[in-house]
């Protein structure tokens, strides 16, 4: 794996072309729009893993995403390529997380574990419902959908690649 790719984050994915002057739609995973506000550059991680990092010339909210303009990009021909590209920041250029707050990246791949000590796997994969975020554990032969909230979370151990749970009622029987 590229050293450069261990450091991006993914922050959001270009979804479509936004008019004829080279402008891209992008949903942004954090609905942050601040970190890309003072991001002089970007890296875009093609669909096929390819790392090109430009210039971000504009970033502006627009209907629940952003709108983005990128150095030297100026005709929807230049950009039509590079929708379903991902955009990427070092993580220099991401803000701290404060007391109890965690980036995605951090969060995949770290064990689940019960407050009984049952092993339930790694977080695979985590996705926004509105009201909380869910974490989608694959154990090995099942998979759960815990929710992120503070009753069902007791402790988070980034150092220690773990995160312990208190299970609901039922919690684990979905």
């Amino acid at each position: 794996m590229c050293p450069l790719q261990d450091e991006l984050i993914p922050v959001g994915k270009i979804c479509a072309t936004h008019g004829i002057r080279g402008h891209l739609k992008l949903h942004s995973y954090s609905g942050n729009i601040e970190s890309l506000q003072f991001s002089e550059t970007v890296t875009l991680k093609g669909k096929d893993g390819t790392l090109k990092e430009l210039g971000l010339k504009t970033v502006s909210p627009h209907a629940g995403g952003f709108i983005i303009a990128l150095d030297g990009l100026n005709g929807i021909n230049l950009v039509q390529p590079l929708v379903g590209s991902e955009l990427c920041l070092r993580r220099e250029q991401l803000p701290e997380t404060a007391e109890g707050e965690y980036y995605w990246r951090d969060l995949i791949g770290i064990t689940v574990i019960t407050d009984q000590g049952m092993v339930l796997g790694p977080i695979a994969d985590i996705f926004e419902t509105g009201s909380s975020d869910i974490y989608v554990v694959r154990g090995s032969n099942k998979e759960y959908l815990i929710p992120a909230i503070a009753d069902v979370i007791s402790e988070i151990d980034i150092k220690g690649n773990r995160m312990i749970i208190t299970p609901m009622d039922g919690l684990l029987d979905l």
